[in-house]
């Protein structure tokens, strides 16, 4: 399994750097991004790029289902898949769900899209940078690695995504919750116990030191 992460890490290290060669030279940033946090994280490789692909899957066909009746973003996590954005309604809402749920590997959809007109690119911007906020004040604690909370804001409600453990997840809420701007917090964890969390972590530290 440590073998395989690294090997999973380098493949899409490898695949950036091919795209910048060929003029592409954003690609090689998010390759590169990509290779670190999959090496750093609680997930297995194969889940990690499984749940990238939820999440193009989920978009693309909530999209040509609805087109512009909902503005989606699909966050997946360990095979929870999260939606927010705006629907035009209800119905629209509900039918998204549907559609994402039927993505092939989803566990679980937490359908959190709000009945309300699209976002505008100002709103859109000032979430973005909510959510810098919150990641920049992770990066002092030492409750738990950055790389173990996904971080989602949407109309200033932060989702917080993650393999935790209780005392994690409190911690990471609690950040969350003092950091300007945020509104509100909803926890999309996955709780794991102490154990469990040691387990996993002395694999990442493994892959690390080889």
């Amino acid at each position: 399994m440590k073998l395989i992460r690294k090997q999973l890490a380098w493949a899409v290290l490898a695949i950036g750097t091919l795209g910048a060669l060929q003029g592409c030279i954003p690609v090689i940033v998010g390759g590169t991004g990509m290779a670190v946090a999959m090496v750093s994280d609680r997930r297995t490789s194969g889940t990690y790029v499984e749940d990238e692909s939820i999440e193009w899957k989920a978009v693309k066909r909530i999209e040509d289902r609805l087109g512009d009746k909902v503005h989606v973003n699909a966050t997946a996590f360990n095979r929870k898949l999260l939606l927010t954005g705006e629907a035009f309604n209800e119905a629209s809402r509900d039918e998204a769900g549907r559609v994402a749920a039927a993505v092939e590997n989803v566990k679980e959809v937490v359908n959190e899209l709000r009945i309300a007109p699209t976002s505008t690119l100002s709103a859109r911007s000032n979430d973005t940078y909510i959510s810098s906020k919150v990641k920049a004040r992770f990066v002092d604690q030492k409750d738990f690695r950055v790389q173990q909370v996904k971080v989602i804001t949407e109309a200033g409600t932060v989702f917080l995504m993650g393999l935790v453990t209780e005392k994690e997840g409190q911690a990471a809420t609690e950040i969350t919750r003092t950091t300007s701007g945020v509104q509100k917090v909803v926890r999309v964890f996955e709780y794991i116990n102490d154990e469990e969390a040691r387990r996993l972590d002395s694999a990442i530290s493994g892959d690390s030191g080889k």
